[in-house]
């Protein structure tokens, strides 16, 4: 028989419906609604002039933001979690932890945005970007030192989908660099599929604008952590610059949590189709859910489904960017994890802020398009998939 004080742990697809504020952690809620009301409220008044309540004014905590965040540490497994306003200002967050002369280690397959933070660093904070191959742990043994503070890591990475080994690069890093913290951007799978933390990554961090929220219409970024001390750092900088999400956008966010299970299990079961697809007609296709993925078994170790963000190369620039236009269910769009399907060349769009010369030595191909999977009937996305591949001729080369 269960205790009713034990915390019962359910599985992902649940955890992420079932909200228990049994632990003290949340916000109360007198009327016991479904669905955690909306503080749209700058300040709150207090009844004395010395002791303040548990909240005073919305920049340094909100009851919607409590709520969502502490839903956020438990489908994370953190010990804190933090909303803020975009994924990029959750990583800037993480980085104010970073002091000048100290190193950052990153993988040499970043997001455009990452890589432009990390440059700017570099260029006005004096805080050098060491670029590794991550897919080979080891590589990162000759960079690191007393000066290593932060080792970030994507995976997959976006776009070329390269696949890190989070325990062994964590196992590294804190044996050789007791300091440093490993940092992981779980966006593309979502703690649904991956929760980097159970892994031995010390900071996580997802843009909520993609799977988390689901559907496009809301910028929030995420940092999970399994530290106190870290978390109250992390705190610190969030209400010192302000930048924690809002109420509404806390409650747009917890309500696209409860139907991530549902959206991702629908666009990954059609990605594992399309990129069967692309892979049949010969096109060279990045997808962690291949097995000719170089890394497809390590992948499996450490997730639960392969997501549903693929890339795949023509060996043309000129024929990929016929393929991309010539599509009309898919959109023409930055960004992934909603629920229509979008298609992009990176190097023209996500990561284009990435030199051309940069993108060269990192042997990201030109011609790469992206897919980010979406909802819809997997025969429709085919079908329009495969008239673009027609009319642009790129089935005829492929074959």
């Amino acid at each position: 028989m269960v205790d009713s004080t034990t915390r019962i742990k359910y599985r992902p697809a649940t955890e992420l419906v079932y909200v228990d504020n049994s632990d003290g952690k949340g916000p109360k809620d007198n009327y016991n609604a479904a669905s955690m009301p909306i503080y749209q409220t700058a300040t709150f008044k207090q009844t004395s002039a010395t002791q303040m309540g548990e909240y005073d004014y919305s920049r340094s905590g909100n009851p919607t933001r409590s709520h969502v965040e502490n839903h956020l540490a438990k489908i994370m497994s953190a010990k804190r979690a933090f909303a803020v306003n975009s994924g990029m200002t959750a990583l800037d967050v993480i980085t104010r932890l970073v002091k000048a002369g100290e190193e950052v280690i990153a993988g040499n397959d970043l997001y455009g945005g990452t890589n432009r933070l990390l440059s700017f660093l570099a260029t006005h904070n004096n805080v050098k970007t060491h670029h590794i191959d991550t897919t080979d742990a080891e590589a990162i043994i000759p960079y690191l030192s007393e000066k290593t503070r932060l080792v970030l890591l994507e995976t997959p990475t976006n776009p070329l989908i390269k696949i890190a080994d989070i325990p062994r690069i964590s196992e590294i890093v804190h044996e050789r660099c007791p300091t440093a913290l490993v940092v992981v951007d779980n966006t593309m799978m979502s703690p649904y599929l991956q929760r980097p933390l159970e892994l031995g990554a010390d900071i996580v961090y997802h843009s909520g604008t993609k799977y988390l929220s689901g559907h496009h219409d809301l910028m929030a970024g995420v940092v999970g952590v399994k530290d106190d001390s870290i978390g109250e750092k992390i705190y610190f900088a969030i209400n010192a610059t302000g930048v924690g999400l809002g109420p509404f956008d806390c409650w747009l966010l917890m309500r696209g949590i409860k139907t991530l299970a549902v959206r991702m299990d629908r666009q990954q079961a059609n990605a594992i189709k399309i990129a069967d697809f692309l892979q049949a007609h010969k096109f060279k296709v990045h997808y962690p859910g291949l097995k000719t993925h170089p890394q497809y078994e390590l992948h499996a170790k450490m997730s639960s489904g392969p997501g549903a963000v693929l890339s795949f190369e023509t060996g043309d620039v000129d024929l990929s960017e016929k393929i991309v236009e010539l599509t009309r269910l898919w959109s023409i769009s930055v960004s992934f994890g909603c629920v229509n399907s979008l298609i992009s060349m990176p190097c023209r769009m996500s990561h284009a802020s990435i030199p051309a010369a940069v993108r060269a030595a990192r042997a990201m191909p030109e011609d790469l398009i992206r897919l980010c999977v979406g909802i819809e009937d997997v025969d429709d996305l085919l079908e329009d998939l495969y008239h673009a591949l027609t009319a642009s001729g790129a089935l005829k080369l492929a074959n």
